[in-house]
This record gives C-alpha cells, sequence and structure tokens, in this order.
C-alpha cells in the first residue's frame, strides 16, 4: 500500500495528496483497502466494536419499532441497511420480525467490502439482497438504516493559523508519509464552513465530509417514501467551536487501541472521525429530507420501549441467557455505556 500510494503522490502535479484521497485510497483501495481485505474487523478479534454488535437485542428491538413506524407510517415491508458488516444486526432484525409479522420482508444490504457480503451471505444466505450500491434500488420505498456508516467517509482536514485557513495535504519525505499545509483553495470547503457557520479559531483543526453530501444525494434520489435511521458519533456545530475538539477528531483504530496519526498502519487501520450531525441534517434538508429529530442512542432506546425488554425477561440466574440479555440491555442504557457516545437521526421523505 505504502509504495502505492508513493507512487499515487508523486504522480500527482503538486506530489501531493487531499486527506480525502488517502484515506478513500486506506479504506477502499480494491486490494489493499483495509475494509476491503480478508480479515475481522468488528468485535474482540477485530480493531473495533460497535453497539449493535454487543447484543441481538440491538437488531430487534429496531425491528419492533419499525414494525410499528410502518404500520403508523404506511410503508412497505422493506429494509436498506447501509454497510452491515458482519450481519449480525441484520440476522437480529429479520428473525424478529419473522417473530412479530405475518408479512414477508424485503432486506436489502448495500455493502462495498468484499469481506463483508461474504460473512452475510454465510450467515444469512437467501434471507437478504446484497447490491452494489442504493441506485440499484431504485425506486426504493421503506426504511433505511445506518450504524456507522458517515464515520467512516473519506474526510479533508483544514486548520486555521493567523485568521488564515489551510488545506492538510499529503505527501512523501523519505519514503514517509507526511502532512503538509497549503492555503486554501476548495471552494465546496470554503462553502462548507460558511454554511455550517463554524468559526475557526487559531490553530484549530476540522474535518470537511464532503463525501457525506454526495451519498445524501444518491439516497435521497434512490428513495420515494422512505424513514431514514442514521445511528453515530459526532457533534453539532455549537460543539464544535468547543476548545476541547480543537485538534478534530480524525483517529485510527488498530487491534483496539486508538491512533491520533491516521498515516500510521496504512490499509490495516481503521480511520474514522466525528460526524458533522447539523450538516448531515442540512445537507438532507438540501435534498427534499426532512428533518424528524435527533437523540442520544441510550435515550433513543428509552423512548422505543427497551425497558419492556428488560421487565418482561426477569431472571434471577446470573448466568442464564435471559440475564446474559438483561445486562446487554442495561450496557445499552448505562449512562456509563457506549450509547451516550452514540446519536440516532431521523429524517423521513414523502412521507
Amino acid at each position: 500500500m505504502l509504495s502505492y500510494l508513493k507512487e499515487k503522490i508523486s504522480g500527482s502535479s503538486s506530489k501531493m495528496i487531499t486527506y480525502a484521497e488517502f484515506i478513500e485510497e486506506a479504506l477502499y483501495h480494491p486490494e489493499w483497502g483495509y475494509y476491503m481485505k480478508e480479515g475481522v474487523k468488528v468485535g474482540r478479534k477485530g480493531d473495533f466494536i460497535t453497539t449493535s454488535n454487543i447484543s441481538d437485542i440491538y437488531g430487534r428491538l429496531i425491528a419492533k419499532w419499525f414494525l410499528q413506524q410502518k404500520k403508523e407510517l404506511g410503508l412497505p415491508s422493506a429494509v436498506c441497511e447501509l454497510g452491515a458488516g458482519n450481519g449480525r444486526f441484520a440476522a437480529a432484525f429479520i428473525d424478529e420480525w419473522d417473530k412479530n409479522s405475518e408479512e414477508s420482508l424485503a432486506y436489502f444490504i448495500v455493502e462495498t467490502s468484499p469481506y463483508h457480503r461474504q460473512l452475510q451471505k454465510e450467515l444469512l444466505g437467501s434471507r437478504i439482497q446484497q447490491v452494489e450500491s442504493i441506485e440499484n434500488l431504485k425506486p426504493f420505498d421503506g426504511f433505511i438504516f445506518s450504524n456507522e456508516l458517515f464515520d467512516a467517509f473519506p474526510v479533508h482536514v483544514v486548520e486555521c493559523h493567523h485568521e488564515q485557513l489551510f488545506e492538510v495535504m499529503i505527501t512523501m519525505v523519505d519514503d514517509q508519509l507526511v502532512e503538509k499545509k497549503v492555503s486554501l483553495n476548495n471552494v465546496e470547503i470554503e462553502q462548507f464552513i460558511e454554511k455550517s457557520g463554524l468559526t475557526l479559531r487559531n490553530n484549530q483543526r476540522i474535518e470537511i465530509p464532503l463525501a457525506m453530501e454526495r451519498m445524501i444525494r444518491s439516497l435521497t434520489d434512490a428513495v420515494g417514501r422512505g424513514w431514514f435511521v442514521t445511528v453515530d458519533y459526532g457533534y453539532r456545530d455549537t460543539e464544535w467551536n468547543e476548545a476541547i475538539h480543537c485538534k478534530g477528531s480524525l483517529r485510527g483504530y488498530y487491534k483496539h487501541e486508538q491512533f491520533n496519526d491516521v498515516l500510521k498502519h496504512v490499509g490495516e487501520m481503521d480511520i474514522t472521525s466525528h460526524v458533522h450531525f447539523d450538516s448531515l441534517i442540512r445537507m438532507g434538508e438540501e435534498n427534499r429530507l426532512e428533518f424528524v429529530r435527533i437523540q442520544r442512542q441510550d435515550e433513543f432506546f428509552l423512548s422505543i420501549g427497551i425497558l419492556e425488554e428488560l421487565e418482561n425477561h426477569a431472571d434471577p440466574n446470573p448466568f442464564s441467557e435471559v440475564s446474559r440479555r438483561n445486562r446487554s440491555i442495561k450496557s445499552l442504557i448505562m449512562p456509563s455505556g457506549m450509547s451516550t457516545y452514540f446519536h440516532v437521526v431521523i429524517q423521513k421523505k414523502g412521507i
């Protein structure tokens, strides 16, 4: 991967590439990209964990909630999951759906990773339909769900020094990837900052998710009537302006260890950044997506009845399956749990 990037950088007219180009190659190169290669990514044997993989209660609860929403909104029994990973959420969702509904469910997965597509086939077989992109489903009506999708999108990196904006680029020095700051000369980035109302302080660094808007545009073009649920970690615009976030949020995760320098372990490490939630909402509205609400994930679970799952499965035996399930439920709503770091954004179109 390093030699490939060296060739790509040396072949460019400026002898530099943007952070967005670097992340795109590091994560999604067909042969050497982190997500495209064989190997466990999620779980104890991987590099990171997700809340949807802690327990099947996550997928089962969302399935029950969508069944209720489907009836109220008059949506068809169709789900499109964007980036389904190992398929555990889909398996739990489909199992719970089959228990509670006589209607057959059309479950589509949009997945770029060949490794994850294979895991999904092994786990779910004919219960799902895999497609290469959301455009392949056009026109789609139903439930569109993603968990930790946008945080893995390529981002540009910008810094402010002495009231001047610079884009942080990637170049090579002595066969090593290094950063290089150049005066900002990207109209799309300038427009994003202006629309967000962000005012960068001196020495502040921030990620600019231009790829997020392209994805939102593709989604809204492909969906006629839809209920969009996006689960991810991120900040509102007021939070981005807080001093605690002045170094940005770009991070790498390798064998459950966090790296602030994402130029290490290229192709072997997950790269992530926090989502701009207000921009996600704004971009949706600019592309015919109506904002419904945003909630912290633990508060969302409480609002859709997770405590009923806990009450209905009381068991004094701490080693029973029911007790393990209860502990999983508690982990999703405890103030010290992972859910407090995630938010659920709900949007709709044509409803």
